[in-house]
Formats: structure tokens, C-alpha cells, sequence
């Protein structure tokens, strides 16, 4: 079976009880378990989050994209701009120019999209040292 547990907005996970999901349960149909994976696989993608982000401050162009986004190569930055367009996050749109000028920009579905990531944004700023730090104790402890 596929149950998600889904957080309380806002909720703070110290000094609560944990053995208790913050809100009930959702439990998916067996389709929407089967499509789960997929389109997680999708939007949970670092290079779909590092897009999507930098979409939010506007439409770019595929060379600022690649500017902005350290690491990403371009084919990998051509694969993730296909799959968001084909699942209508980004609008792809050619103006008839000579070179061609290609703009990517956020759709109404991807600002959801947006406001789900924003979120977790804030919590990666906030807990980045905790994590960090987490790593270092956990190599000490397999070199010891």
C-alpha cells in the first residue's frame, strides 16, 4: 500500500511527538500510487528544483540558465528543460529572430511548483550547517 505522510504547514519538528504522523494520512488510489514515483522522480530532480528556481525570477534564455546553474551540463539542462516543458511547468517560446532567441519562463502549474520548493529552500539555508555537520561526525565514526 501507499501511505504518504504530509506535514503541517508551519509545523516544527522539535519537542513534538514523532511516532504520530503531524497529519493524518494520505492514502492514494493504486493509480496515483503507480504515478507517484514518476512524477516525484520528475519534480524532485536537483536540476528540475535549480530551473525551476531561477524561472521564478523571470524568463531566461538558455545561456543564462546555464550561467546561473553551476554544474549543470547542457545536455543535461536540455533534458530537464524537455521533460518541464512536456509536463507544462515552462513555457518554451521562439521569437523569429536571426540567431533565434529562445525564452523559458514559468507556466501557472510551475508557480504551484514554485510554492511547493520554497519551503524546502528555507530549510536547506537553515539547516545546512546541521547537516554538514552530521556528514563530518558520521565519516569520523567509520574511520574510527
Amino acid at each position: 500500500m501507499c501511505v504518504l505522510d504530509v506535514p503541517g504547514r508551519g509545523a516544527y519538528l522539535k519537542g513534538m511527538d514523532l511516532s504520530r504522523p503531524i497529519l493524518p494520512r494520505v492514502k492514494p488510489t493504486q493509480e496515483e500510487c503507480r504515478a507517484l514515483p514518476d512524477l516525484m522522480g520528475h519534480i524532485g530532480d536537483k536540476w528540475t528544483i535549480m530551473v525551476i528556481g531561477n524561472l521564478a525570477y523571470g524568463p531566461l534564455r538558455y545561456k543564462q540558465l546555464q550561467r546561473e546553474i553551476a554544474g549543470i551540463s547542457q545536455r543535461m539542462l536540455t533534458l530537464t528543460l524537455k521533460s518541464l516543458e512536456e509536463d507544462g511547468l515552462i513555457t518554451r517560446t521562439v521569437y523569429p529572430t536571426v540567431p533565434p532567441r529562445v525564452d523559458y519562463e514559468l507556466t501557472q502549474l510551475g508557480w504551484t511548483l514554485m510554492e511547493a520548493i520554497q519551503p524546502l529552500h528555507a530549510w536547506t539555508i537553515k539547516y545546512r550547517a546541521e547537516v554538514l555537520a552530521a556528514r563530518e561526525a558520521y565519516q569520523r565514526r567509520l574511520e574510527d
